[in-house]
């Protein structure tokens, strides 16, 4: 009677190991890292500097045209 209480026990271990497990790579599945952060940091950069070009060549381009 104890070695069946005894699987049930190693079963429910188990188990409960593997909802653990499951739970926690759903959880940290969408969370940044340090890395993300620096690479999605360099993108906005590079992005705000051809932004920040684009106007200035805008305003020239204007200056030029208006008398």
């Amino acid at each position: 009677m104890s070695d069946a209480a005894f699987d049930t026990l190693k079963a429910a271990e188990a188990h409960a190991k593997a909802i653990a497990s499951t739970m926690r790579d759903a959880v940290t599945e969408g969370v940044a890292t340090k890395a993300d952060l620096a690479a999605l940091e360099t993108r906005l950069t590079v992005r705000l500097y051809g932004v920040a070009l684009a106007a200035g060549a805008a305003v020239v381009a204007l200056v030029k045209l208006l008398p």
